[in-house]
């Protein structure tokens, strides 16, 4: 029986390495995906016929190296364990995979191992797995393209509403409801505020459904720490990257991955340990 709930928590583990491996698929790919739709709607709109395309979606066409075109094969995709055996190259063309893909696998391996040895292997164990692994590829999606996928910040933000009025996490319907609210319209305010005063746009509407989602999973009272932490973290890294050159061009850090981090941190210590952690 002791032994039990660290079972549970191993097995989601290695699900989680799974998760983790389509997750670099969806992180590459949804963004491209939206990129052609788009496309095509503007061709449509502008009474032209759109370019025929092979398809492209999460599972076509297989993965390959984006320097030589080899298909990966099933045993080179083995979450952690295929990067280790071929180290970090490409079989074909000793092209450097990225780490990012390994870390990906482990960091949504311990995510989902957290999530099921604190909640156990029960409904609320599931939502926070399926919280953290959309939370994760929102971050990395945001940092690599400054978009938040309303493909992703949608369902996020109705799941929270609907776990909420099924119990199944610990926060309730009028809490969670007002926390969608105030999220999203706290950061709509700041945003027209700024570009009030400014005349620039300091961050995109995906931020706003990202924290609306964030206050719907854990209620209006957990928007203060999150946002402080996020925004703390965010303008050290955006000075940090500023001495260093590496601002990308335009001089922009994209906010969400700052959000998602602060909302990872709130699922494991809790809302209240970030306003400990920055000394409030």
């Amino acid at each position: 029986m002791i032994l039990s709930p660290m079972i549970d928590a191993a097995l989601a583990g290695g699900l989680g390495l799974l998760v983790g491996s389509f997750l670099n698929v969806v992180i590459y790919r949804l963004p491209l995906m939206l990129e052609r739709q788009w496309a095509a709607e503007c061709a449509e709109s502008a009474g032209t016929a759109p370019q025929e395309a092979a398809p492209f979606d999460l599972v076509r066409p297989r993965s390959r190296c984006r320097q030589c075109g080899h298909l990966i094969r099933w045993y080179e995709n083995v979450p952690v364990l295929s990067y280790l055996a071929l180290r970090g190259k490409c079989s074909a063309c000793g092209a450097a995979i990225g780490l990012r893909y390994p870390l990906v696998e482990l960091a949504t391996a311990l995510l989902f191992f957290f999530s099921v040895w604190h909640w156990g292997a029960t409904p609320a164990g599931a939502a926070w797995c399926g919280f953290s692994a959309a939370v994760l590829a929102l971050a990395l999606i945001d940092w690599d393209t400054t978009l938040l996928p309303d493909d992703i910040t949608l369902p996020l933000l109705w799941a929270g509403l609907i776990l909420a009025a099924l119990r199944w996490i610990d926060v309730s319907l009028p809490q969670a409801l007002w926390g969608a609210v105030a999220g999203y319209l706290s950061l709509w305010l700041v945003y027209h505020g700024f570009k009030l005063v400014t005349g620039k746009e300091g961050m995109g509407y995906g931020d706003f459904k990202l924290f609306a989602a964030l206050g719907a999973w854990f209620g209006w009272s957990a928007l203060v720490p999150i946002i402080l932490m996020a925004s703390v973290i965010g303008a050290v890294v955006g000075i940090a990257m500023k001495l260093s050159g590496g601002l990308r061009e335009g001089g922009y850090v994209p906010f969400g991955p700052f959000l998602a981090g602060a909302g990872l941190t709130a699922m494991v210590f809790g809302p209240a340990s970030i306003l400990r952690v920055i000394g409030l």
